[in-house]
C-alpha cells in the first residue's frame, strides 16, 4: 500500500471513530428532555430510561463486537466497516422520526451492532502498524473519540435549542458523508497470509474471551480494561444528569461542559500518549493514568461549584493513557491473523461496561436524587467510579510484564 493510500485510509478509520463518537455524544445533551417528552415521566425516571437505552445498546455491542472482529478476519475490514455505516446511517433517520420510547430502544439496539465495528477499525490500524508504534496510533483513535465528544455535545446542544430530533438528523447525514468518502479511499488490509476461517465457537463473546485470554500476559490486562471501562463510563452515563441535578445545568451548558472534557480528553490522546509510552513503557503510562483517575473521579464526585468542576475537567486527559496502553498490551500478545479478534473481545469487555455502569451509576444517581433519598449526594457515582479505579490499580501493578508477541 502506498504512503498516500495509507494516509487516506488513516484519515477515514479516524473519521469513522469520529463519527461513532459524535453519533453517541450528540444525543447526550438532548437525551433527558427527549425521554420525557416521549414518556412525561421526571428527570429520576428519565435517568433510568437512559441506562436502559444504554444498557440496550451495549448488551449489542457485548454480543457482537467478538462476531464482527471475526467476521473482518475472514472478510475483510473494508466491508464490514462501510456496510456498518450504510446501516447507521438509516438507523439515525428511523430515531430522529421515532414517536415513543419502544421505536427509540429498538433503534438503541440496531445502533449498538453497527458501532460494534470499532474493533475492526482498531484492527485495521493494527494491519498497517508495527508494534512499537501502535499504542500512539491508538492514542490517536482515542484522540477522535475526544474529538467527537466534543463535536457531539456542542452540536447536539444547539440543534436540541432548534427541535429534539435535530440532532438525529444531523448524525445521520455525517454517516452517509463518511460512507461515500470509504467507499472512495478504504482499501482492504487483510491478505491471503492473514486471512482466518471464521468459526462460531471462536467468534461468540464467551468463546472469543476464552481464546484470547490463553495468550501470555493477558489475562490480567482483560480484568483491568473491564474495570476501567466500568469506571470511566460515568462519564456519559450520569453526566448530563448530574449536571442538571448538582448545577441546575440546562442542554446547552451541559453540551459546553462536555465540549470542554472533550477538547481535554482529545488533545491529552494526541499530545501526551505516544510521548509517556516511549518515556515510561506501556505498563508504567496505564499506571500513571490510572491515579489521574482516582482524583478526578473523588474530585468530581465531591464538588459543588461549577467552576471549579469546569477547572478539574483539564486534569483527566492525563488519565487518558490508560485504555491504549492497555489495548496496546493486548495487541502485542496476538498474532497477525488475530487481531480482529483481540480487538474485538476488548469491545465485548468494553460493552460489558457499557451495559453495566450505565445500570449501576444511573441506579446511585437516582437513590441519591430522588425526592425521599436520605443524602442528597449527585456526585454519589464518580465516587464509586475512583473506588473501581482503586481496584483497577492494585490489579495491574501485580500483573506480570510479559508483552512477548506471541506465535501464530
Amino acid at each position: 500500500m502506498s504512503k498516500s493510500r495509507e494516509s487516506l485510509a488513516l484519515i477515514f478509520i479516524l473519521i469513522s471513530v469520529c463519527l461513532d463518537t459524535i453519533g453517541i455524544g450528540i444525543i447526550f445533551p438532548v437525551m433527558p428532555d427527549l425521554i420525557r417528552e416521549v414518556t412525561g415521566g421526571n428527570l429520576a425516571q428519565a435517568a433510568l430510561w437512559g441506562g436502559t437505552l444504554a444498557t440496550s445498546f451495549a448488551v449489542m455491542q457485548f454480543l457482537f463486537g467478538p462476531v464482527i472482529g471475526a467476521l473482518s478476519d475472514r472478510f475483510g475490514r473494508r466491508p464490514i466497516l462501510l456496510i456498518s455505516l450504510a446501516v447507521m446511517s438509516v438507523d439515525y433517520l428511523v430515531m430522529a422520526l421515532a414517536p415513543t420510547i419502544t421505536l427509540i430502544l429498538i433503534t438503541r439496539i440496531i445502533g449498538g451492532i453497527t458501532t460494534a465495528t470499532y474493533a475492526t477499525a482498531v484492527a485495521f490500524i493494527a494491519d498497517i502498524t508495527p508494534p512499537e508504534k501502535r499504542a500512539a496510533r491508538f492514542g490517536l483513535i482515542g484522540a477522535c473519540f475526544g474529538v467527537g465528544f466534543v463535536l457531539g455535545p456542542l452540536l447536539g446542544g444547539v440543534l436540541a435549542g432548534i427541535d429534539t430530533r435535530a440532532p438525529f438528523f444531523a448524525a445521520a447525514g455525517l454517516a452517509g458523508a463518511n460512507l461515500l468518502f470509504g467507499l472512495l479511499v478504504l482499501p482492504e488490509t487483510v491478505t491471503d497470509a492473514t486471512r482466518r476461517a471464521f468459526q462460531w465457537s471462536r467468534a461468540n463473546p464467551l468463546g472469543a474471551l476464552r481464546a484470547v485470554s490463553r495468550l501470555p500476559g493477558v489475562r490480567r490486562t482483560l480484568i483491568c480494561f473491564l474495570i476501567l471501562g466500568i469506571a470511566m463510563n460515568v462519564y456519559p452515563a450520569i453526566w448530563a444528569f448530574w449536571g442538571q441535578a448538582r448545577f441546575g445545568w440546562d442542554s446547552r451548558m451541559v453540551g459546553v461542559s462536555l465540549a470542554v472534557y472533550g477538547v481535554c480528553f482529545a488533545a491529552g490522546q494526541a499530545l501526551l500518549v505516544g510521548p509517556t509510552i516511549r518515556r515510561f513503557g506501556e505498563h508504567r503510562a496505564a499506571h500513571y493514568g490510572m491515579w489521574v483517575d482516582i482524583v478526578t473521579l473523588t474530585a468530581l464526585g465531591l464538588v459543588t461549584s461549577p467552576a471549579i468542576a469546569l477547572m478539574i475537567t483539564p486534569i483527566t486527559a492525563f488519565g487518558g493513557t490508560v485504555t491504549p496502553s492497555l489495548q496496546a498490551l493486548a495487541s502485542r500478545a496476538a498474532p497477525a491473523d488475530a487481531q480482529g479478534e483481540v480487538q474485538g473481545v476488548l469491545a465485548s469487555l468494553n460493552a460489558i461496561a457499557m451495559f453495566t455502569s450505565p445500570l449501576v451509576m444511573t441506579t446511585t444517581f437516582a437513590a441519591f436524587t430522588a425526592p425521599d433519598a436520605p443524602l442528597y449526594a449527585p456526585g454519589a457515582p464518580f465516587l464509586l467510579s475512583a473506588v473501581l479505579m482503586l481496584v483497577c490499580v492494585t490489579l495491574h501493578v501485580a500483573r506480570p510484564r510479559a508483552t512477548a508477541p506471541a506465535t501464530p
